[in-house]
């Protein structure tokens, strides 16, 4: 069979699929590392080890190609979004990754929202101004040590990294990657001249942007590792979020995806870069002509994973020695799914890890509301599901004031496991819900992505056709309306604690630096489609 590769290098893990011409999966391989969390706010990666994994997930999966017989034609390549690192000249690293998580700008971010320059920068970019972003890590660079920023060749991402790692080409970027960093101009096709002043960097030290489409030749010492002809294409790809969608099938109009791993994320594919006007949405590109909205929240199975540490001390249940932290979520999520819609008026607001869409507000704290005293465990599992699924209701309800409302949901990742979250996110966004039948939504996105460079799938809507669904779940009206009711409540408690979550953090003392090394996610991102955006 005639297969291509998809190589998705994510946060926590680097996976490598082969897909035949019908999306069906021929070779899977997965290869961790450990995210590390050298101090308050610092969230980095080894980039050699991103490097080398993704090296070794292309050699596997051409291994065991090779022993099934099938013939590689191409490789299709998706990485995670935010990232930042300095670079030598010839596109090696001079320091760590430093990842879409790392809180370190958030100074920086609120004095440019401060200042005003926000929304328009976000119009421009379609990236909003957050610490997540390149924009803010490389301001805030530039003012804790101005002379690395001014002096360092280069500065790029993830996708920087492994194309030098695996192809014979000058310093590249994709067009989706760029349009994440919140320096490019997505209208003007260009990096953006306000946002390299707010940055303190100039174009030359940044990556030439072309299409997710263009073609790159390996590496000689790579393509002879996998066993390889260097004329086997290596087509550069795109960013996770949008390959997400493609490899869901949820790129024809009114269908939308969600991503329910550790973190979330709602989007939806538009034929043109759209931003709104009250910058709740991002806009990244999926080729020149399909771009992809939406809203990418911080905590989703991470939350139930806090839960079962924080309230499942001694949770014992008839042959439960032994159980180990998946298994104990899937247990507080049964025990959960006997509590009545809407937790018994118990509303959690699950930022856990911070937040990002609707509001891109740095400094977000978590809460429990309404608590009572007949509240207990299943209460507080269920409220902070359905609080996950409300803040993805809210980046829906941003789809319907652009005029690109919904009308399916194809929803990937570990948490979709447990058809308590399937039920809630059904009700939450009063949408049917299919379960994505598909190992590794992302890596399959980037295997049609190349097939489409090789002009094998010139229309990106029939993949739709080739990547099936299960479980289909319908919302239940009466769930569906006491959700609408409760979704201002959501907003208006969100942004009315702001400041008092900002007073707790000029008290609260900081963790020492250095009392936390490294991290390994939950397993639940490590499922099919968990990702973190």
């Amino acid at each position: 069979m005639d297969v291509v590769i998809g190589i998705d290098t994510g946060t926590t893990a680097t996976k490598g699929i082969a897909a035949g011409p019908g999306g069906e999966l021929r070779a899977l391989t997965s290869v961790h590392y450990q995210l590390s969390v050298p101090g308050p706010g610092r969230a980095e990666l080894d980039p050699a080890e991103l490097t080398a994994a993704a090296v070794k997930a292309l050699t596997d999966v051409a291994a065991e190609c090779a022993r099934q017989g099938d013939r590689v034609i191409a490789i299709g390549l998706s990485s995670f979004l935010h990232a930042l690192v300095p670079m030598d000249p010839g596109g090696q690293p001079l320091g760590p990754v430093v990842t879409w998580a790392d809180a370190r700008s958030a100074e920086q971010c609120e004095r440019i929202v401060a200042s005003g320059r926000n929304k328009k920068l976000q119009a421009r970019t379609g990236t909003p101004v957050h610490p997540m972003s390149p924009l803010t890590k490389l301001a805030w660079w530039g003012e804790t040590d101005p002379g690395t920023l001014r002096e360092t060749p280069r500065w790029g991402g993830v996708k920087e990294l492994v194309v030098a790692a695996l192809a014979e080409a000058p310093f590249l970027v994709d067009l989706s990657i760029a349009s994440g960093t919140g320096l490019y101009d997505i209208h003007e096709r260009r990096w953006d001249d306000e946002a390299l002043e707010i940055a303190g960097v100039r174009a030359e030290q940044l990556a030439e942007v072309v299409p997710t489409t263009h073609r790159l030749r390996l590496r000689a010492d790579v393509a002879s590792a996998a066993g390889l002809s260097r004329d086997v294409p290596l087509i550069i790809g795109a960013a996770d979020g949008p390959l997400a969608n493609l490899g869901v099938g949820a790129t024809p109009a009114g269908v939308a995806a969600v991503s329910l791993g550790t973190s979330g994320a709602l989007r939806t594919v538009v034929d043109r870069p759209t931003t709104d006007a009250a910058g709740r949405l991002f806009c990244y590109a999926l080729t020149e002509d399909r771009w992809v909205i939406g809203g990418a929240v911080n905590n989703a199975g991470s939350v139930v994973r806090w839960a079962g540490q924080s309230f499942a001390s001694g949770f014992e249940r008839p042959g439960a020695e032994g159980e180990d932290a998946d298994e104990r979520d899937a247990a507080l999520l049964e025990e959960a799914a006997g509590v009545v819609v809407g937790s018994d008026g118990l509303l959690c607001l699950p930022y856990l890890l911070g937040e990002r869409a609707p509001w891109w507000r740095p400094g977000m704290r978590g809460a429990y509301l309404g608590l009572r005293r007949e509240h207990g465990r299943p209460h507080l599992v269920r409220a902070a599901v359905e609080g996950v699924c409300q803040q993805l209701a809210l980046v829906r309800d941003s789809f319907d004031a652009e005029g690109c409302p919904p009308t399916e949901i194809r929803a990937t990742g570990g948490a979709v496991a447990s058809q308590l979250w399937v039920s809630v996110l059904a009700g939450a966004l009063d949408l049917p819900v299919s379960v994505a039948d598909t190992p590794e939504g992302t890596a399959l996105g980037a295997c049609l992505l190349a097939r489409h460079a090789l002009g094998e799938l010139p229309d990106l809507d029939t993949a739709a056709a080739l990547v099936p669904t299960g479980r289909h779940t319908r919302p239940d009206p009466e769930a569906a309306a006491l959700y609408r009711k409760l979704r201002p409540l959501v907003e208006r408690s969100a942004l009315a604690v702001l400041d008092v979550v900002a007073e707790l953090d000029k008290i609260a003392p900081e963790p020492l630096p250095g009392t936390e090394k490294a991290v390994t996610a939950p397993r639940v991102d490590a499922q099919p489609g968990g990702r973190k955006e």
